[in-house]
């Protein structure tokens, strides 16, 4: 099993916790987040509509933008008020890279600090980093630990996020192997490599980023509460509340059910099997038969409805 970091194993409602102005740049605090806000708006990622939100709830009039384009993996350019602003990777198209000296170091300091680096440009002039902060769910750490006994082996993490960040992360829910740093099409390429041995892979994602990772996966889930409309499309299966600790649950309910349904058939060939033999080495009265066929049927409905218990359905959480 292959997890997002940003809405699947935090809860996906990141705050900004700090705001940094490049020293030089015509903007206070206030004025950074009003366009980072403004241009994040149409956005439907995490990191975007808690900018957002942030802006809002300190009382900031936010100006409406114009020509919005998201780069999945990148961030978002839109122009705000006449100036062209993008919030994200410092490499979006019409960006220059950003001083080394002074905002390398922000973007280090927030990282080393376990946050979300963001880098603001303005006219294609870095102005400030916004460092967002998100809390992990409750059930993480159990839901891997569960599926570490299910699955034989320990969840992976795949991130467009810093390694800092996602080290973290991956710390506090006993995750060992991380890939931090990726772009959409470097998750399809984790996930294929991942299957390269035959293994299964099932992938859960909220954002529009993990759309294509979540088309590759042999099993896609997404959270289905704050998922994003791309990734709830591309998705196999949905985690309508949002609790992980359904998902080794019902890993454990599909293999029961496997078994239950292996049961189900050799049972009945056998029967049908043994009443063909009877009927062939001599006489089968129509009343046995009757009571063979359909009896096999009935045994076989009870059988299923085992999966239908309290057990069947919490043995995964048992287990973690």
């Amino acid at each position: 099993v292959a997890f997002d970091k940003t809405g699947t194993l935090t809860e996906g409602v990141p705050v900004v916790a700090a705001i940094l102005v490049v020293a030089g740049a015509a903007l206070d605090a206030e004025g950074l987040l009003t366009l980072a806000a403004a241009a994040e708006r149409p956005s439907e990622h995490p990191l975007g509509r808690a900018i957002a939100a942030t802006a809002l709830a300190r009382g900031l009039v936010v100006p409406p933008a114009a020509e919005f384009v998201s780069v999945p993996g990148r961030g978002v350019s839109a122009v705000v008020a006449g100036r062209r602003v993008t919030v994200g990777s410092p490499l979006l198209p019409g960006t220059t890279p950003p001083p080394e000296a002074e905002v390398a170091q922000l973007v280090a300091h927030l990282q080393g600090e376990g946050r979300t680096a963001v880098v603001v440009t303005v006219d294609g002039v870095p102005s400030g980093v916004l460092g967002l902060a998100d809390r992990l769910r409750l059930t993480a750490a159990g839901t891997v630990d569960a599926l570490r006994s299910l699955t034989g082996r320990t969840p992976v993490l795949l991130t467009g996020d810093n390694a800092g960040a996602a080290g973290r992360v991956a710390e506090e829910v006993g995750i060992t192997e991380v890939r931090a740093g990726l772009l959409p099409q470097d998750k399809v390429t984790a996930i294929a490599s991942l299957q390269a041995d035959g293994t299964r892979v099932a992938l859960v994602g909220d954002g529009v980023n993990d759309a294509p990772a979540l088309a590759a996966a042999h099993l896609g889930i997404a959270m289905g509460r704050h998922g994003s409309d791309l990734a709830l499309e591309t998705a196999d299966a949905v985690i309508v509340r949002d609790d992980l600790a359904t998902l080794p649950a019902v890993i454990d309910l599909s293999r029961r059910a496997r078994r239950v349904i292996a049961q189900n058939l050799l049972f009945a060939a056998t029967v049908i099997c043994a009443l063909v033999v009877l009927d062939l080495a001599g006489h089968l009265p129509l009343p046995l038969g009757v009571a063979g066929h359909e009896g096999s049927t009935v045994v076989v409905g009870l059988n299923g409805l085992r999966l239908l218990s309290r057990r069947a359905w919490s043995g995964g959480e048992q287990k973690g």
